[in-house]
């Protein structure tokens, strides 16, 4: 992954992504606090000690007051491979989460060091081929039956991937398909990677919203998401 293109965003990446999103109705923090609220639902559902965490692909850090708000007894690592990214992140929530930065083709992290690996629409912007690779370092840090989290962009969406066509963050970024990233998964060696989606209604129809459970296994949501052990 390069540091330089991410580098170049940080300081607009939120005015872009708030942009981006107009059609939607919501303002990104909106779309950072679906994921970790589903995603603790997820955990309390199979009942996993969840005491750390990683963030991989961390960003400026607008998950973190969301983890801090559904995981406050979590010790939450974000790792990044853009410094600026981790600066900002530091300064927007200070004393909320350590960073870590990303250098070369691996993690700076021991084996088994998290219960959980979470990733919020990251490995669009990584190169296809380099995705077993990070699924497989990802696998080496968490621990034995613990758990990895991905959320991503469905390209199976047109909206979604107007938005992305469109985004100058995204300029470089590639989408990929939920069997896609299953199937890598798997090829990393994690097991049972089970996928739901996410964001069937924009703001306009937030009353049809608490339809969405019923819908997760329906594959045009914007988003979708991929849990494995």
């Amino acid at each position: 992954m390069e540091s330089a293109e991410f580098d170049r965003f940080a300081d607009e990446y939120d005015a872009m992504h708030q942009a981006n999103i107009a059609i939607t109705g919501e303002r990104p923090d909106f779309f950072a606090e679906y994921k970790i609220r589903v995603l603790k639902q997820i955990v309390v559902g199979r009942r996993e000690p969840v005491r750390r965490i990683v963030d991989f692909g961390s960003g400026i850090g607008n998950s973190i007051p969301h983890f801090n708000r559904y995981f406050p007894e979590a010790d939450l690592v974000c790792a990044d491979v853009s410094q600026r990214s981790l600066e900002l992140s530091r300064s927007r929530f200070p004393g909320l989460g350590r960073p870590l930065l990303i250098e070369g083709a691996s993690i700076a992290a021991e084996d088994a060091t998290f219960d959980l690996a979470f990733s919020a629409c990251v490995f669009h912007h990584i190169p296809h081929a380099e995705h077993v690779a990070w699924l497989s370092e990802l696998r080496r840090i968490v621990r034995p039956s613990g758990m990895l989290a991905i959320f991503e962009h469905n390209p199976l969406n047109p909206l979604t991937v107007h938005a992305v066509n469109t985004c100058p963050f995204d300029e470089n970024a590639h989408l990929i398909g939920a069997r896609q990233l299953v199937a890598r998964c798997r090829a990393a060696g994690w097991a049972r990677a089970a996928v739901r989606y996410h964001l069937f209604f924009p703001r306009a129809l937030a009353a049809l919203r608490p339809l969405e459970p019923w819908l997760q296994h329906v594959p045009f949501g914007g988003q979708y998401s991929v849990i494995a052990r």
